[in-house]
């Protein structure tokens, strides 16, 4: 039971041998790019939970790949924006369903932008670029990799102008720069 708590909290069992010829459990959290390459049986489109009805409707929800929010991700080009949600709606729509899991898609979204992280600081030039996903209203996310900081350089960089409210950073102007239809 521990074992499967282990596995399902993003944690690796090995062994590892002691000076005895013994033999214990390890546990090695996984790297964010193995959970991003992670084998599930995703996409998968499901009935409405009826918990979310109230919100949503009747209809489906998709719970969407890894690998495929990714690559949406990776076509946002230089100087152009998207949101989380316009993500979810592209996903929804490709699949048919009437949603795409809001939980869902915000952990994959963070999930994509660690691995990203990860492959730069390994010395790769071709990551996802993350920083080009706001949340809702063209807010900048303050939990994504390289410090809020960080996200507000690279979007700078690309000819964005970014705005402080309160404690929150947003960028200007968002709308006119977004790389898919509003849906």
């Amino acid at each position: 039971m521990k074992d499967r708590l282990a596995i399902a909290h993003g944690f690796r069992l090995g062994r590892s041998l002691q000076e005895d010829g013994g033999c214990i459990l390890t546990y090695k959290r996984k790297s964010w790019h193995e959970k991003l390459h992670e084998p599930r049986d995703l996409p998968r489109v499901e009935p409405m939970p009826e918990k979310m009805k109230p919100r949503h409707g009747e209809g489906t929800i998709l719970i969407p790949a890894p690998l495929e929010v990714d690559a949406l991700m990776r076509q946002v080009p230089a100087g152009k924006l998207t949101t989380v949600n316009q993500l979810r709606a592209v996903l929804a729509e490709r699949h048919g369903a009437t949603v795409s899991c809001p939980m869902t898609t915000g952990i994959l979204i963070s999930i994509a932008a660690h691995a990203a992280a990860e492959d730069e600081a390994a010395g790769e030039a071709d990551v996802t670029p993350f920083w080009r996903t706001l949340k809702s209203g063209g807010e900048i996310n303050p939990k994504y990799p390289g410090s809020l900081e960080g996200s507000i350089r690279r979007l700078e960089s690309e000819g964005h102008t970014v705005t402080r409210r309160g404690k929150r950073m947003f960028v200007q102007d968002y709308e006119r720069h977004l790389a898919w239809a509003e849906h």
